[in-house]
């Protein structure tokens, strides 16, 4: 696609969103089941079943998905995405590229063995190697928009409003 196709396919969505902001309003939703034999959770992609348990470092066997490699695979994804529409609005010269991210964790916070160990990611590399001649301003650019428009990569910088309940 290039950046006239992309303008044309998005071209009648921002004008209705323009006309009525409550039709960008929209609730994604996942769903998982804890599984009944393991300490396991089996999660509906859409496509598939997949199943997130234990990281071996917590005591997993490590044949489950770890949901800290798919909130990682989650920022890859977006990112990668944002990247290739933002290059293709730019009409950036793009060649191949890929996408990289990785993040540390303190398994101590999670197990409750050190109170001062946080639990979650303490950082996280995001890394784009692009095969481009484009100028280095035009790289910023596209970094700094694809930063901007990413969902995944936001929704992690600035923490959204979380709430917890149980329901019977």
């Amino acid at each position: 696609m290039d950046a006239t196709g992309l303008k044309a396919m998005q071209a009648p969505l921002k004008e209705a969103y323009r006309d009525d902001a409550s039709r960008a309003l929209v609730t994604l939703r996942a769903r998982g089941s804890i599984d009944d034999q393991s300490v396991a959770c089996k999660v509906e992609t859409g496509r598939a079943i997949a199943i997130a348990g234990l990281h071996p470092a917590t005591g997993g066997s490590g044949l489950e998905l770890c949901s800290g490699d798919m909130l990682l695979e989650a920022l890859v994804a977006c990112a990668g995405v944002t990247l290739k529409a933002v290059a293709t609005a730019l009409e950036f010269k793009l060649g191949a590229a890929t996408v990289e991210a990785e993040g540390d964790l303190d398994f101590r916070g999670t197990l409750g063995v050190a109170k001062d160990a946080p639990v979650g990611f303490q950082a996280i590399r995001l890394v784009f190697n692009l095969d481009t001649d484009e100028p280095q301003e035009r790289i910023d650019s596209l970094l700094k928009l694809t930063e901007r428009y990413c969902v995944v990569f936001q929704t992690i910088n600035q923490k959204p409003e979380l709430t917890v309940r149980a329901k019977r």
